[in-house]
C-alpha cells in the first residue's frame, strides 16, 4: 500500500501542493497543538507532504521542524521552501530519528496506513516525545475503511473504533487532552490531541 501512496503524490505532488494551500481549516487546532511548546522547539511533522501550509504556520512560529514523508518530490518542495529546517524522504513506520521533539504532527498522512500500523506508529510517537511534550493527528471517521477518489487514484484511508487508539495511548505512555469526532470547523476530520506522561 505504501508503494501505491508514494507513487499517488509523486505523480500528484504539483496539482495537490496547489489545491492544499488554498485551504487552512485546522489553523486553531495547530494554534492549540503549538501554544505551549517553547519557543524553537522541535517539530517533528510526519507525512509533511510539501509544507504548504501547515509546516509554513509551524515555522513562521519559529518553531524547528523535521518533516518525513514518502514522496521525495514532496521533500523536494520543502526543501527549496524551508532550507534551515530537516527534510527526510521516508517511510514513517520505518524511519529513524535521533533525541527527542516537544511536539510530534501526523496530519492528513496516518490514516494512509492500515490499523494495526497506526498503532505502532502511535507508540513511535510516545518513544520521539519529550516529558510533557504534545502529539496532533487526525483520522478518518471512526471505524471506517475507504477508497476515497482522488485525482487518478483511489487513495487507501482506514480509521479502527476510537478505543483501539486509547489502547495504543497506554503502550506509548500518551494521555488524551482532546478528541473531536467529525469536527465541521475542520473539514469533518477526527482530531486527537494527547501529550507524553
Amino acid at each position: 500500500m505504501s508503494d501505491l501512496i508514494a507513487a499517488f503524490y509523486e505523480r500528484n505532488s504539483g496539482k495537490f501542493d496547489s489545491e492544499r494551500r488554498k485551504s487552512f481549516t485546522e489553523r486553531a487546532w495547530l494554534d492549540r497543538f503549538i501554544q505551549p511548546l517553547p519557543k524553537g522547539g522541535r517539530i517533528l511533522d510526519l507525512g509533511c507532504g510539501a509544507g504548504e501550509p501547515v509546516t509554513r504556520h509551524l515555522i513562521d512560529r519559529g518553531l524547528m521542524v523535521s518533516g518525513v514523508d514518502i514522496s521525495a518530490k514532496m521533500v523536494g518542495l520543502c526543501r527549496t521552501r524551508f532550507p534551515r529546517h530537516r527534510w527526510i524522504n521516508a517511510d514513517m513506520r520505518r524511519v529513524a530519528m535521533d533525541g527527542f521533539y516537544d511536539g510530534v504532527l501526523a496530519w492528513d498522512s496516518l490514516f494512509h496506513l492500515r490499523g494495526d500500523e497506526q498503532a505502532a506508529v502511535i507508540e513511535r510517537i510516545g518513544a520521539w516525545l519529550s516529558p510533557n511534550g504534545r502529539a496532533l493527528f487526525n483520522t478518518s471517521p471512526a471505524k471506517s475503511l475507504s477508497m476515497s477518489k482522488n485525482y487518478d487514484q483511489a487513495l487507501y484511508h482506514q480509521s479502527p473504533d476510537p478505543h483501539e487508539y486509547r489502547e495504543a495511548f497506554v503502550r506509548a505512555e500518551l494521555i488524551e487532552i482532546d478528541y473531536r469526532a467529525d469536527d465541521p470547523a475542520c473539514g469533518g476530520r477526527d482530531i486527537w490531541y494527547v501529550r507524553k506522561r
